[in-house]
């Protein structure tokens, strides 16, 4: 049976080290959300990605996300899909030991169905 991992919002995965890629889409988004145009959200809230390809998310001096206040997403509702897909489509080895997700095994017909609300609705934490 596969294995869903139920995010219980822990934020570790909002602390660790990498990069949050963001989408044109994802950009004018979280720009609304936020309330400020896109360029400006652009030079408030992110930077190049590594490979210069792209936009990431800045993050704080301790290395977590810029969004992170405390231990709560502030822009939760809007969130880029790189961080709903966290750790059901993709994840990092060892991410076990650091995430506090759920694991639960289900059938294969409810794995896709909550793997297809991941895609939709972002609901998974």
């Amino acid at each position: 049976m596969p294995i869903f991992y139920e995010c219980q919002r822990c934020t570790a995965c909002c602390r660790w080290p990498g990069q949050v890629r963001l989408t044109n889409e994802e950009i004018t988004r979280l720009a609304a959300f936020k309330g400020v145009s896109e360029p400006d959200f652009i030079q408030q809230f992110t930077r190049l990605t590594w490979d210069r390809g792209g936009l990431a998310l800045l993050e704080k001096t301790d290395g977590g996300c810029i969004f992170l206040e405390g231990d709560d997403c502030s822009v939760q509702s809007v969130k880029p899909q790189q961080c709903r897909d966290f750790p059901n489509l993709w994840n990092f080895p060892g991410f076990q030991q650091t995430c506090k997700a759920f694991p639960r095994e289900v059938t294969e017909t409810e794995y896709q169905r909550r793997i297809a609300l991941i895609k939709l609705k972002g609901n998974h934490g």
